[in-house]
C-alpha cells in the first residue's frame, strides 16, 4: 500500500480531477493525503462545475459528483495538512489536480508547494499532474539547474484550443471564468521546457473516459511523471497512476 499526496486550493479545483483519483486509489488499497495552503478547513471544489455552468450544461459528469460526495465525508479530506509542513520522503507518490477558477491561483501560484514539488520530484517517485496542475510543475524549480523541473520531460496540460473554446463559448455570461490567467497554459508550460516538441497535445477530438472506458483519455508518460490534458482523461489518468506506483 502506497502513501500519496494530493494538493488543493482551499477552493475552486475540479471535482472530477481530484475525486476519480482518489477513489481509484482507494479501490487499490493506497492512502492519500490532501494538503492546502494552511492545513484548517476542508478544501471545496468548484461551485460551477457541481451544479453546471451554464444552464446545467459543462459541469461535472454524474459518476464524478457521486465519487466527490464520497470524498468529502473523508476524515483525510476534512483535515487537511498544510503544504509548509509536509515531509515529502513520506509519500510515494504526488497528485496535482487542476481546475480554471479564480481560488486556483493560490494553489498554482504558491512558491511553497512549488518548493516541495521540487523536492519530491527529485525523488523521482510517481508525479502525476492533470490539465491546470501541470503549471505547478512547470513553476517548480530544480536547484541545480534553476530551470523547471520538467524542462527535459515529455508532458501534455490543458491545451491552447481546449481552453481558448472553454472561454469563448461561456464569455458572453461568466466573462473571464475561464482564462486563470491572460497566458494560456499551454503556451506557458511549454516556455518551461527545453524544446516546444516535447509538449503533446494528443487528439483533436474529444473522448471523455470513464470507469468503464478508462484507456479513451490521453496522457503522457516520461520516466516517473505522467500528465493529462482535462477531466475527460480523468480515470486513464488515474489508472495509469495507479500503475505506475506498482512499478516504482
Amino acid at each position: 500500500m502506497s502513501t500519496v499526496l494530493m494538493a488543493l486550493p482551499d477552493c475552486d479545483f475540479d471535482p472530477t480531477e481530484v475525486a476519480v483519483p482518489w477513489r481509484t486509489l482507494r479501490d487499490h488499497g493506497h492512502d492519500v493525503v490532501f494538503a492546502t495552503e494552511m492545513g484548517v478547513d476542508s478544501p471545496r471544489a468548484d461551485p460551477r462545475l457541481l451544479t453546471g455552468v451554464i444552464l446545467r450544461q459543462l459541469g461535472a459528469e454524474r459518476e464524478a459528483l457521486t465519487f466527490y460526495e464520497q470524498l468529502t465525508s473523508e476524515r483525510s479530506f476534512r483535515r487537511p495538512v498544510a503544504w509548509s509542513s509536509l515531509k515529502v520522503n513520506e509519500f510515494d507518490g504526488w497528485l496535482l489536480p487542476g481546475g480554471h477558477a479564480p481560488g486556483m491561483r493560490q494553489y498554482l501560484g504558491s512558491s511553497t508547494l512549488q518548493e516541495k514539488t521540487a523536492e519530491f520530484f527529485a525523488l523521482k517517485r510517481p508525479v502525476g499532474a492533470i490539465c491546470h496542475g501541470v503549471v505547478v510543475l512547470a513553476r517548480s524549480i530544480d536547484p541545480q539547474t534553476q530551470r523547471s523541473v520538467i524542462a527535459n520531460s515529455s508532458t501534455t496540460s490543458l491545451t491552447k484550443s481546449m481552453e481558448r473554446t472553454a472561454y469563448f463559448v461561456t464569455a458572453w455570461r461568466l466573462g473571464r471564468y475561464y482564462r486563470t490567467y491572460p497566458q494560456y497554459v499551454e503556451d506557458e508550460v511549454r516556455a518551461a521546457l527545453n524544446s516546444p516538441s516535447q509538449f503533446l497535445r494528443g487528439p483533436r477530438r474529444l473522448h471523455s473516459d470513464s470507469a468503464e472506458q478508462n484507456h479513451s483519455g490521453f496522457t503522457v508518460e516520461d520516466g516517473h511523471y505522467l500528465s493529462a490534458r482535462w477531466p475527460g482523461d480523468a480515470h486513464t489518468f488515474a489508472r495509469r497512476f495507479v500503475e505506475k506506483l506498482a512499478e516504482s
